[in-house]
């Protein structure tokens, strides 16, 4: 599979994480890959007749939106798919899509069932164009039209971004305290706007984190990445990889086949 990275417009920049093209080749799928949870959501558009991916046993053939929030996916790709991979920041796919996250946490669901019939006029469209380039340049256009700019909750706002400070180690009731709100009405607000609770989020946030040292720092031990981490203990960093990838934290640092 092909993989190329695209530069995204100023006016979508803070919303959107990265804009990549996947190839795939026309003689076999890919091979199984174990996608871990990353508080992201991702738009697959399709630019072929054929099918994307099977993702958890389950073929999808036309534009998909993952919202692979707090568990991992199984992806095979399908030979001679051709799609654009979009990924939002955390709290920012709620402006183009105006669904409450927490709705669709959890699962992928058909474009075509968010977006209505646009979402078959931009396959249509992009499948007439030859160049990833010029294709690209149109998403980007389509992306803006449905972009509501003016829902953005500032408190929400500030907690993403304490939360990316800390690495996920901030304590919920700082969170509360710093925007004047009680958990439950905190709560609500995340829920809409990302799909998980605050203490959900710093939870996938810290493991995230993990994944991070994991990959940089191969030479320490699984010990020193669970201290570095944040977390109290071995016990808890064992359950949330069993709970996040289904294996343990050897096994996921060793596996070709697990995307982190």
């Amino acid at each position: 599979m092909r993989l190329q990275l695209y530069n995204i417009i100023p006016s979508l920049q803070p919303y959107i994480k990265l804009i990549c093209a996947m190839d795939c080749d026309e003689d076999k799928d890919t091979h199984h890959i174990r996608v871990l949870p990353d508080t992201c959501v991702e738009l697959f558009v399709n630019y072929t007749s054929t099918p994307v991916a099977i993702i958890d046993n389950e073929l999808h053939k036309r534009s998909i939106i993952t919202f692979r929030m707090s568990r991992p996916m199984d992806v095979q790709m399908r030979k001679g798919a051709g799609c654009f991979a979009i990924c939002f920041y955390p709290g920012m796919a709620y402006k183009f899509f105006q669904i409450p996250m927490h709705v669709l946490t959890d699962t992928t669901v058909s474009l075509s069932d968010v977006w209505s019939g646009m979402a078959t006029e931009i396959e249509d469209r992009l499948a007439g164009i030859i160049n990833n380039e010029e294709r690209v340049g149109v998403l980007q256009e389509y992306l803006l039209k449905q972009l509501v700019p003016e829902k953005n909750d500032l408190q929400v706002a500030y907690c993403l971004n304490e939360v990316q400070l800390s690495g996920g180690l901030i304590p919920v009731s700082k969170l509360t305290n710093d925007v004047g709100l009680s958990q439950r009405h905190l709560s609500r607000k995340f829920q809409q706007c990302i799909g998980l609770s605050p203490k959900e989020y710093l939870r996938v946030s810290r493991f995230i984190r993990s994944l991070d040292h994991l990959k940089k720092y191969p030479a320490l031990s699984l010990t020193e990445v669970a201290y570095e981490s944040g977390y109290y203990d071995q016990s808890h960093f064992n359950r949330d990889y069993k709970t996040y990838t289904g294996h343990s934290p050897g096994e996921v640092a060793n596996s070709q086949y697990i995307l982190y």
